[in-house]
């Protein structure tokens, strides 16, 4: 009892320190974070630049070109070593953040560092339709972990340092800080408390003051809009919205079956079967390059003036597949950029559909700017991240409307029809099975703002029903710290804090929410 106590002393000291301390670790975070994402960033334009160096020399030469196939399964041999060695590493990289914060999984940050930017790199080297964000967001996390570690913070700053270097990591790889922050508090911490607003902010600004002194102002995907779409073609993005969430939901679908598709390969294990797309991307190099790669390839192309639908149609199919098998592969590399890809040209397709039906073609790389935000929208299901990560890709509010409109209306049909968010699918994927990890702490603290429409409004603390094994520590009302006691009230805005039992979080923050949040 006496240890239990000292436990919870110990945690509530801690909690009267982390608002200012957050501060401070966010812009640390943010830097180290940062630093990391650019070198990865840099790492996978040279990767991918050495990539077309090689295709280009090799082709026209039977001999070269066999040696060339014979060269990507030895890379495929050296990758497998990694992931055999950290299988963390696999995949993007979102779904183990995610497991992190949640204590399903605990990482080891400096083979994650290592491991995942060596692996990541060879994957580009050889060619994978793979992205760079989702690992610069693992990446930044385990930044965040190794801060945390090394200031012997407990477990719940820890987390919110996680979250800070996930921010950081997007932000440096995206140029878009704003989507770095939301995409960080919407999918990984799943929580807009001040303390994390102001910490992840912090690391997110700080990733991306330190990505422009390299990468310049622009964002790493820019397309230029010279036109905004008029009210009276906005049907259009009805029928947009539509496609794009039912194709997200195939798209969904479709990843999780290229996984267990993989699984079912009896020759190869599964730290091996990376070896698979790398093949064929040795084929696909030759004949049609512009799948080859996260897309920045494509982008150039949906950028020039000699597009025709039929190679658009051609393209997307092929990336698409393409894409599927480089992820379904369990190749250190994400989703979140080829994704976007494949969303820009859906819009393609369909901006050349809306011209031959009558549309100005103007208005044809708007077309490309929605459907990537619905796709986005009806894959992730993070609307606002999207939103605001293709605002933030124009340069313009302008376009805030017609972006936010398509992605809801994605959004809306994607959950219609029950389709699981990716990152969820992935996420359970990867947990299954699994118990969570025996912490130091036996009990953590986690806070929820009460909000409108919420069981809790009004009420008093006697008169709710907390989980088991959960504790009312504190109540913040505006910049007042109240003791809880039997009868105090609850009122919209206020932040509840709460001891919870490590065994029980995932269960006591389920029903915790059900009492302090409105959906």
């Amino acid at each position: 009892m006496e240890k239990r106590d000292s436990e919870t002393l110990h945690i509530l000291k801690e909690r009267s320190q982390l608002s200012s301390r957050l501060f401070f670790e966010g812009l640390l975070v943010g830097a180290f974070a940062g630093l990391i994402a650019i070198i990865y960033r840099l790492l996978l334009t040279n990767a991918e630049n050495l990539y077309f160096t090689i295709v280009s020399f090799v082709k026209g030469n039977v001999i070269y070109i066999i040696l060339w196939l014979i060269g990507l399964v030895i890379l495929g041999i050296i990758i497998s070593l990694f992931l055999k060695y950290e299988p963390y590493i696999s995949g993007s990289g979102i779904p183990q953040v995610e497991a992190e914060v949640q204590g399903q999984i605990n990482q080891c940050w400096y083979k994650i560092l290592i491991s995942k930017m060596i692996a990541g790199t060879l994957c580009i080297v050889g060619g994978l339709s793979l992205g760079r964000e989702g690992p610069s967001i693992q990446l930044g996390a385990m930044v965040g972990k190794a801060v945390s570690q090394f200031f012997h913070r407990i477990k719940t700053e820890e987390r919110f340092l996680l979250t800070c270097g996930a921010a950081a990591g997007l932000s440096a790889a995206f140029n878009a800080p704003l989507a770095g922050i939301m995409f960080a508090l919407e999918e990984v911490h799943k929580n807009f408390s001040t303390s994390a607003l102001v910490s992840v902010m912090c690391a997110s600004i700080t990733g991306d003051f330190l990505s422009r002194q390299i990468f310049g102002l622009s964002p790493s995907l820019h397309f230029v809009l010279e036109n905004t779409l008029p009210l009276h073609h906005y049907v259009w993005l009805l029928v947009l919205g539509i496609a794009t969430g039912l194709l997200g939901a195939f798209y969904n679908k479709m990843t999780m079956t290229s996984l267990k598709l993989y699984d079912k390969i009896p020759f190869l294990k599964s730290h091996q079967k990376v070896i698979i797309p790398l093949f064929i991307s040795g084929i696909l190099g030759l004949y049609i390059p512009q799948v080859i790669g996260g897309g920045h390839v494509l982008v150039d192309y949906l950028n020039s003036d000699h597009i025709v639908l039929s190679t658009l149609i051609i393209l997307l199919i092929v990336k698409f597949i393409f894409s599927l098998l480089s992820f379904g592969s369990g190749a250190p590399g994400g989703i979140f950029f080829p994704l976007l890809i494949l969303g820009s040209l859906i819009g393609a397709i369909f901006g050349q559909v809306a011209i031959l039906c009558g549309v100005e073609d103007i208005y044809f790389v708007n077309f490309i700017i929605f459907a990537m935000a619905g796709f986005f929208a009806g894959i992730v299901r993070a609307p606002i991240t999207g939103i605001v990560l293709i605002a933030e890709m124009c340069g313009t509010l302008k376009l805030l409307l017609p972006i936010a409109t398509v992605s809801f209306i994605a959004y809306i049909i994607a959950n219609s029809i029950g389709s699981e968010p990716i990152y969820e699918s992935l996420l359970h994927r990867l947990t299954k099975n699994k118990n969570p990890i025996d912490y130091i702490e036996n009990k953590e603290l986690i806070s929820f703002v009460v909000s409108l429409g919420s069981i809790a409004v009004n009420q008093t603390v006697a008169s709710l029903q907390l989980p088991p094994r959960c504790l009312l520590v504190s109540l913040m009302r505006g910049k007042n710290e109240i003791i809880p006691h039997g009868d105090t009230q609850f009122y919209v805005g206020d932040q509840v804090i709460i001891i919870v039992d490590k065994y029980r979080i995932e269960e006591s923050k389920e029903k915790l929410a059900e009492i302090f949040t409105f959906s």
